[in-house]
């Protein structure tokens, strides 16, 4: 929502597209030839993406992410899950993964 405002027709500097902001390396990996501005196409392969860091991740670590990796895992991949991962994640990551879980903190 702060990179895209919510508009299904934005490009990001670096060529990221939809509201989600992927990068179009991984939406033509993930939905070749499908629609990025089309909100139902894009969220779909949001959660497509999703589905297969956070089935990484539990591969890996045999356990589900919390909130901090689940931001990590759409923001930073490489830092959790990638071929050189060592599980650190850099500061700034991790601040604004911080300002995450605290956006959605589970309250009982």
């Amino acid at each position: 929502m702060l990179e895209s405002g919510d508009d299904d027709t934005a490009v990001g500097p670096v060529g990221e597209v939809s509201r989600y902001q992927i990068k179009p390396a991984i939406w033509n990996a993930t939905a070749p030839g499908r629609e990025p501005a089309d909100p139902h196409v894009a969220l779909d392969v949001a959660q497509a993406i999703m589905r297969d860091r956070c089935a990484a991740f539990e591969k890996r670590f045999r356990r589900t992410a919390t909130d901090f990796e689940f931001y990590v895992l759409w923001n930073a991949p490489a830092h959790l899950i990638g071929p050189d991962a060592g599980g650190v994640v850099s500061r700034l990551v991790a601040a604004r993964a911080e300002r995450f879980c605290n956006l959605v903190e589970r309250r009982p």
